[in-house]
Formats: C-alpha cells, structure tokens, sequence
C-alpha cells in the first residue's frame, strides 16, 4: 500500500511575530531578490506552492504602529507575477481580501496570473468586517461581523461564473474562417452584494479555477472553506488536534456535497534544527527569545489586558489587575482572546505552574506549531502527522528573510524523500496537479441567476 504523500508550502515570513527581522541575517521585505531567493528554494525542494500573506492596513497598537509585523511589502500580486517568471512549476498562492474587493476584478486578477503562470495560481480568501481596516476604502464599518462570510460567498459565486463564462473550446482564433471566440457565456448576477453583467475578460485558464485556500477557523469559516475551498490554512498544534480537525472538515465536506478528499488541510508550522535534540531545543528557545523580546511581550500582554501597560516589567510576574473587557488599545488585528479575564487566569495558573515570568509565558502561549530536532527526527514527526490524517502537509514559516528555509530544504526534505513520503520530481505542471486536486469541468455557456 503506498504512503500518503506529504504536500509543503513555503510562507514568505512576515505579517507575524514569527519573523526575526531584527536578525543581522535577516534579509529585505521590499527587495524582489528576496522573493525570488524563497521561491527558487522552495521550488528546488520540490514544493508545492509558495505562499504570500497580506494586510490592507498597518496594524497599530497604542497608536503607534505595531512592529511586530512586517509592514511595507509590495502588492501581493505584482510579487506573484513577477515570480511566475522566475519559477517554473512551484505554485503561487496570494491572500486577497473578499470583503474590500470586487469579484469581477479579483476573478480577472487570478485568471491573469494562472494564464502567466501556466496554471500555478492559488488565492487565499480572506474576510474583514472591522471599521479600522474599513477606513483605507471609504467603508469603515459598513459590513457586519456575522457578514463576511455572507459576502465573501458571493464573491465567490460571482469569480467562478467569470471564470467559467468562456468554454473550454471558445478561444478559436481560426484566421480560415475569420472566428477569434466562440461560446462565451454572458455572467448575469443580482444578490446584495453584486449586480453584474458580462462576460469574463480572459479565455478559460489553464486551471479553469485557481486553488482556493481559506483560514478562519470559526464555526462559519469552517462552513465556507468546506463548501468552496481546495485548501486549509489551519492552525492546530497537536497531531490529536489535527485529526480532529481533519476529520470534522473532510465529514463538513461531505454534508455540503464534496467528497472528504476534496480538501488539503494544511497547518502553518515553523521548524528548528540541530544537530542533536538538545541543540535543536536550545536554537528554538534562543530563536523564540528574539521573536517575543521584552517590548514584544508588553504588547501581547496588552492585547489581553485591554490597556496601556507602558512602564511594566515583563521579567516579572503577570499583572495582578484584571484585563479591561472591551479595549480598543489594538487596531487592525483580532483581539488574543474573546473573554480576556478567563485567559488571564489561565495563564495565571501556567505561569504558577511552571515558574515562568511574564515574558516566558508569553513565549510558550503565543508560539506556531514547532517541529524541533534533528532533520531525521523533523523529516519523522511531519511524516507521522500525515500518515495519521492530521493533516495533509504544512505550510512551513521559517524566521529569516529569505534564507530560512534553505536548511529545511538541504536537510530534511531529501529525508522525506527516503521515507517515500515525498516527490523526488514534479510530475505535473499545474498547482491542482501537485496537491492531486480534479480541474473543474469547463461550461460552454453560463448564466449566474442570484
């Protein structure tokens, strides 16, 4: 019986506290030479796609603005493009807002870049009902929370009937007969979000759609990306965690008319090397220490308590105060916790537990998914997540820009390769081909009815 293979994606690090941008290796957030640097590595460690993260706001705390992220990077699909030329097979995935973009637009956008690709174009969709972010578009406000899902369907809707507007067969270009297009589907749609029109602008592309990857996590989330999506951006930390996830996406799946294997669960994961456990262990705390540094853990502690917490010393106990219920003290970004005096006591007790002073339980409370040892010890354990249907691979989130998953790449990917969990050559061109997904069926003609 053949393994279950395991499917990678390389995150370009940034808009996270993952990223060590104050490392003297660390590289430009700005500078296409980075990008290209983390593709091409990727696509040498026989990846399956690389994937762009993206804000429509500099987030703020306390008014200022919050360095804790990344800020200043370039246009997700710009970037995309641009690296379409310097790749060949490796996937290009880019997170665009539903809530602050048109359908028609977006759909044309992705259709572009999978056409200048050869079929490689990946869109994580991604909702936001917050006036904060709202106010760089003229709408602050103007979507309700519950909402977002409820537009970001339409938006979807609306995307595919573009995308399928154009048969397989319409582009003819035949200069005997004097036809260039033939069958072009007109997309008529009237909702509450969108009242559109038209055809699609671009021939059929060489996916028909691009892979759709989705991240939210709650209840309605869960619902969307098990409706619409090919891929799941999941944040779970065990593997007993992953394989309840799993199992409640792929059965989700099922209730909405999909088969369980339509969907690629995908956890964001960070990985540690070392020569023995112990120096992998020590490389992960003195990395996790320069990601949470003392003015780092004020600010997540902040995010908790609801307040101004200027002047605290992180190297000593938690606040003995209780958080502020409603804050706003952080713009752009979700509160840590929906009941902030719960986690306080939660995180009270954890401190207690282990001795651990305000800044160590920052460190322990806000790390990713970490795979921490020896390259044959990784290789294992993301092979044990797989073969148990925790997942179906991860989406790898290394701290240095753009070196920092040249080591993974050297080391632990040809392990993988040993174990038979892994490609030893791509064998398809498109993304859909690399993550064994079907291509949608072209329709010669659509008519999209709300």
């Amino acid at each position: 019986m053949s393994k279950r293979q395991v499917h990678l994606g390389a995150h370009f690090p940034g808009v996270n506290n993952t990223t060590v941008w104050r490392d003297p290796r660390a590289g430009s957030q700005v500078d296409f030479s980075s990008f290209e640097h983390l593709a091409r590595t990727a696509e040498r460690g026989l990846m399956d796609f690389f994937f762009l993260a993206e804000g429509l706001r500099l987030r703020e705390q306390r008014g200022k603005i919050h360095d804790l992220d990344v800020v200043g990077r370039p246009d997700t699909l710009t970037v995309l493009n641009s690296l379409a030329s310097v790749t060949t097979h490796l996937g290009l995935a880019g997170t665009i807002n539903a809530t602050f973009n048109e359908a028609a637009e977006v759909a044309r956008q992705f259709a572009s870049l999978d056409h200048l690709s050869g079929g490689r174009a990946a869109w994580n969709v991604v909702t936001s009902s917050d006036a904060f972010t709202g106010e760089n578009f003229r709408r602050g406000g103007y979507l309700a929370h519950a909402d977002r899902y409820v537009r970001a369907r339409e938006v979807l809707d609306v995307a595919r009937a573009f995308w399928d507007s154009w048969g397989a067969d319409a582009l003819v270009a035949d200069p005997t007969t004097g036809v260039f297009a033939r069958g072009i589907g007109e997309v008529e749609h009237h909702g509450p979000q969108f009242d559109v029109r038209g055809p699609g602008l671009l021939p059929r592309s060489p996916q028909g759609h691009p892979v759709l990857f989705q991240a939210g996590d709650s209840d309605a989330g869960r619902e969307f990306g098990a409706t619409y999506a090919d891929a799941i951006f999941t944040m779970h930390g065990t593997l007993e965690a992953g394989v309840a996830f799993t199992a409640d996406m792929r059965s989700r799946a099922v209730r909405n008319g999909r088969s369980g294997d339509d969907l690629r669960i995908l956890p964001g994961a960070t990985f540690v090397l070392g020569d023995t456990l112990e120096e992998a262990k020590e490389n992960a705390r003195e990395i996790r220490f320069l990601q949470v540094g003392p003015e780092q853990a004020v600010a997540f502690l902040e995010q908790v308590w609801g307040r101004d917490l200027t002047g605290f010393d992180p190297s000593g106990p938690l606040p003995d105060f209780e958080p502020e219920v409603a804050s706003d003290i952080a713009q752009g970004r979700t509160r840590m916790t929906k009941d902030p005096r719960e986690t306080a006591r939660t995180w009270r007790q954890l401190a207690e537990a282990n001795g651990w002073n305000a800044r160590e339980l920052v460190v322990e409370v806000t790390g990713r998914q970490q795979f921490v040892g020896t390259p044959g010890q990784v290789a294992a354990e993301i092979d044990a997540y797989v073969q148990a249907d925790a997942c179906d691979g991860f989406i790898l989130v290394p701290h240095l820009t753009p070196t920092g998953l040249d080591e993974f790449v050297e080391k632990v990917v040809p392990l993988l390769q040993e174990r038979g969990s892994y490609r030893t050559e791509y064998t398809g061109q498109t993304l859909r081909d690399h993550l064994g997904l079907s291509h949608p069926h072209a329709v010669p003609s659509v008519r999209a009815t709300a």
